[in-house]
């Protein structure tokens, strides 16, 4: 096999996370759980959490934001977003051109990779193959998850079915 025409490299990492910060601590008052079991199986003690009515994107946007300031890229070397996530802010349009409209980046165009833990993995993968193939020269891969949104909802859903059938089970007078 011969060598691709380009090698992709990663030129810059960046992060943001919100200020909201979620003990197993905290948890314990919400449902019932430890911070031990919850540790022993995640090996989380904390978590970061997005303020109401923000969505992944914001995440991927901050973090964008301190990726172009820091590098000093303009918006117009930018040729795809990869953006990884199971939480996206909606279905359509995809968070990755909602990022792509929040950071001014008017010439890109990007879809969304919707794999969960090995996600971030997958989109420089495919961010590389853009490069090597002489079809991007470079490539914003971003991998982003707001959890909450979905666990939430979940416990929620839990602590309701639990009402109910607590409800259902107390025995007629």
């Amino acid at each position: 096999m011969s060598k691709p025409p380009y090698r992709a490299a990663i030129t810059a990492v960046s992060h943001w996370v919100p200020e909201k910060i979620l003990t197993n601590a905290d948890l314990e008052k919400i449902v019932d759980t430890t911070d031990e079991w919850i540790y022993s199986r995640t090996g989380i003690r904390e978590r970061h959490i997005l303020e109401p009515g923000k969505a992944t994107s914001h995440l991927a946007t901050e973090a964008g934001k301190l990726l172009l300031e820091k590098t000093g890229i303009a918006k117009d070397e930018i040729d795809v977003i990869v953006f990884s996530t199971v939480t996206p802010d909606m279905f359509f349009p995809s968070t990755a051109c909602l990022l792509q409209r929040n950071l001014g980046l008017s010439k890109v165009w990007g879809f969304d990779l919707i794999a969960a833990c090995c996600g971030f993995t997958y989109a420089l993968t495919v961010a590389s193959q853009f490069i090597e193939s002489g079809r991007a020269k470079k490539v914003l891969a971003v991998g982003a998850e707001n959890m909450t949104s979905i666990t939430a909802a979940a416990a929620s859903f839990a602590r309701s079915c639990s009402s109910a059938l607590r409800a259902s089970a107390t025995p007629a007078e």
